[in-house]
């Protein structure tokens, strides 16, 4: 069985433009994200997914001088995105990352996989995720569905906010689809830790100038503990507000 990570990366973010190539303690945002998947015991391939826009050569470029794979399709199809990447990469199961999350967990991710894998094929879940009942930081989503799941909402969904969030179908379908969230035993929610504004940048940026040279693997634990230490770290970006969909 082949687990798959795709990574949703795009350069055309209206509220902070190339973001994913912004440089953490030396290194783009992207090179984080694919490196902390790395980490992962469970995880057999990581996937970039992004656009058949021009503005998208940056990213194959960037993978190809990294030997990363990847993907390119629609930019506002993205449900057929993920659906053709996960058929040519030959996925079984499907781990949906987005490239905005510089300090995804993959301690996490594999207590996920390990949740999900360890149920019957015939009782496991179609979508298992932590982001429904949100109760994780903000930048720590994951979500795990099959490849035959995916195949189904790219045959079925029609509305635009299906197609382009990707998941939506799934999640809003339970009487189609087994769903089942993770959750934390603290609500750990009200943290942000996903960048899509220049606060959440540099909140960011101050989390790995804190933690990255002492472990360059840091854990959420650990930004946890520096929050404890550091509490006027989270006034930095608790304005922003999370884009709906659509938006």
């Amino acid at each position: 069985m082949k687990v798959v990570a795709i990574v949703q990366a795009r350069t055309g973010s209206t509220r902070l433009p190339e973001k994913i190539f912004k440089e953490l303690s030396g290194k783009p945002m992207l090179w984080h994200v694919v490196n902390r998947l790395s980490q992962s015991g469970l995880i057999n391939q990581i996937v970039i997914a992004t656009t058949v826009l021009s503005e998208a050569d940056k990213v194959q470029q960037f993978s190809e001088y990294n030997n990363y794979s990847f993907y390119r399709g629609s930019s506002d199809d993205v449900l057929s995105r993920y659906y053709e990447a996960s058929k040519y990469y030959h996925a079984d199961i499907v781990v949906r990352i987005t490239a905005d999350c510089p300090v995804i967990d993959p301690a996490l991710i594999d207590t996920m996989l390990k949740r999900y894998l360890a149920q019957e094929k015939s009782t496991r879940p179609d979508y298992f995720s932590n982001v429904l009942e949100r109760t994780f930081p903000r930048g720590l989503d994951t979500e795990i569905f099959s490849y035959d799941t995916l195949a189904r909402a790219h045959r079925e969904a029609i509305l635009q906010p299906e197609r382009e969030h990707v998941t939506p179908y799934i999640y809003n379908h339970p009487d189609k689809f087994i769903i089942k969230n993770f959750s934390s035993e603290k609500d750990l929610s009200f943290h942000r830790w996903t960048v899509d504004t220049p606060e959440d940048f540099l909140l960011i940026e101050k989390i790995y100038s804190s933690l990255y040279k002492k472990n360059p693997l840091f854990l959420f634990d650990d930004i946890l503990r520096l929050f404890e230490e550091k509490p006027d770290l989270f006034e930095i970006n608790q304005n922003v507000q999370q884009k709906k969909s659509g938006e």
